[in-house]
């Protein structure tokens, strides 16, 4: 099937799984309010299988996408393999976050409805994000999946740590998109366009020095960094990560980053490519600063969701080797470490929520003492998630680290491959204590038998990640081929960059 952008209807079509979840988000809420007891666990359990199935109707119609071609380039949502991984990465983020919520908003009364529509509309905004070919479509994408997200992270009432967390994310957040629309500003002030690939086209001209793009792309830097977590652009992350509802912290850490990192790579590799020789020494500094200062941070905290918060720092600085190199290797590793991050960030916070108890008061390391072996089976699951964040051969996070390095080694990054290595080293140091505490420590005599309730949504979570994660460490290959080709129809690249050319 074609699609014609010049028709205005094809954009239905074009943009399907947006369309279906905004619709679905809908139906939710109704379905939500409608209901006898709205807040019963028979209800949120409902709800949750009900958006399970909004998001992989989206799933479909995004597998769907792959046989439409598209005629013409100039719409301000791109229809190409890039948006439709990224989709894959979003929407793989949304379905396990909503499998892990079920338990936990029954335990702690929240308004299921509300909850499950807010999530379906961040991913709506995220997917909008990494599809956008134009800086405006992604400050709307960018807005749709922060409003939500603010909300979330705020969602639990009963709880000030959840107010403070949602006060905090959407003062910063604020803050951060003001840099991000004076950064849109100066670059349509210096170009004459707000389309990406006419930017592009701008700064190939030979205006890549004007002061006026150079300002603007420091202060997109600035506004994307933000939303990534990169250093020193993180002092929201720690506290609004511990604060919010840790379903919620698993969707803001995969999902949120996953989108924001995949708009930052589109605008920078294609409508910055000209300029590349102006942004790279600035965000491989930012990157080894992210790297260095997110593991040694990591190292000292004593609460597993910190201790996850500032990996997440240290993750996003791999994922920034990935802008810095932009060759075809690091480019389709970005993908893949995106889509590993996602499976194994969510099986660990998974295990974080049941561990943590109906208060959330379980939050500290050594609350895991003696976990492996009260719960065997789950003590297993987290080792073999923590141990694919720290890059442990044969797991999916391994096999992603190694596409990063070596597609920094390609373009001679040697002191940033060698950082990268260093710093995957020491985070060794962070996740094993965790094991350590597991597997070597006795139990607290309070919580020695206390049992673990594990649903049936949080069990197809939990078993999906893990075998995910191993497939991917085992069998790179498939994944890693449609990484590749998804990052080769970015047609606005260089050779130089992305490698197009053989």
């Amino acid at each position: 099937m074609e699609l014609d952008f010049s028709n205005q209807a094809h954009f239905i079509v074009a943009l399907a799984p947006e369309v279906i979840l905004s619709v679905w988000g809908i139906v939710v809420l109704l379905v939500g309010v409608s209901s006898r007891r709205p807040d019963g666990p028979r209800t949120s359990a409902d709800l949750g299988w009900l958006s399970v199935l909004g998001i992989l109707a989206a799933a479909l119609a995004n597998g769907w996408l792959y046989s439409v071609t598209e005629v013409g380039t100039h719409s301000m949502i791109a229809l190409d393999r890039f948006a439709l991984f990224s989709n894959w990465i979003i929407l793989s983020g949304a379905v396990l976050g909503v499998l892990i919520s079920q338990g936990y908003i029954r335990r702690q009364g929240l308004q299921a409805a509300e909850f499950y529509a807010l999530l379906i509309y961040a991913t709506v905004g995220l997917m909008v994000m990494a599809a956008a070919r134009d800086l405006i479509v992604v400050f709307l994408g960018l807005e749709i999946m922060s409003i939500a997200a603010y909300v979330l992270a705020a969602i639990n009432r009963r709880d000030p740590r959840s107010a403070e967390a949602g006060l905090k994310y959407f003062l910063l957040g604020a803050f951060s998109t003001g840099f991000f629309l004076y950064g849109i500003a100066l670059v349509y002030g210096a170009t004459g366009s707000t389309h990406i690939e006419a930017i592009a086209n701008s700064v190939a001209s030979g205006n890549a020095h004007d002061a006026l793009l150079v300002f603007g792309i420091a202060l997109l830097a600035v506004g994307f960094s933000f939303k990534v977590t990169v250093i020193p652009f993180h002092m929201w992350t720690p506290d609004v990560y511990e604060g919010a509802p840790t379903p919620v912290t698993a969707f803001m850490s995969v999902a949120v980053k996953a989108g924001a990192f995949l708009a930052f790579f589109r605008v920078f590799s294609v409508a910055f490519e000209g300029a590349y020789e102006v942004w790279w020494t600035i965000l491989w500094w930012l990157a080894v600063l992210t790297m260095v200062f997110g593991n040694l941070i990591a190292t000292v905290q004593v609460s597993v969701k910190r201790m996850l918060a500032y990996s997440g720092i240290a993750h996003a600085g791999y994922l920034m080797v990935a802008i810095v190199v932009a060759n075809s290797t690091a480019s389709a590793g970005l993908l893949f470490y995106l889509l590993t991050y996602t499976l194994m960030n969510i099986g660990a916070f998974a295990i974080v929520i049941l561990v943590s108890g109906e208060g959330e008061d379980r939050l500290e390391i050594e609350d895991y003492a003696g976990f492996g072996w009260r719960q065997p089976l789950l003590g297993v699951l987290l080792t073999v998630f923590l141990l694919s964040l720290a890059g442990f051969p044969g797991t999916g996070g391994f096999m992603a680290k190694v596409y990063l390095l070596q597609g920094a080694m390609e373009s001679n990054f040697v002191y940033l491959s060698v950082i990268l290595v260093l710093t995957t080293v020491a985070s060794y140091w962070y996740y094993l204590r965790v094991a350590w505490f597991m597997w070597m420590k006795d139990a607290p005599p309070d919580v020695a038998g206390e049992p673990i309730q594990v649903s049936f949504a949080m069990r197809v979570a939990l078993i999906a990640c893990v075998v995910l994660i191993l497939y991917l460490g085992v069998f790179p290959g498939a994944t890693l081929a449609l990484a590749r080709s998804s990052v080769g129809v970015l047609s606005a690249l260089g050779p130089e960059l992305i490698g197009l050319v053989p």
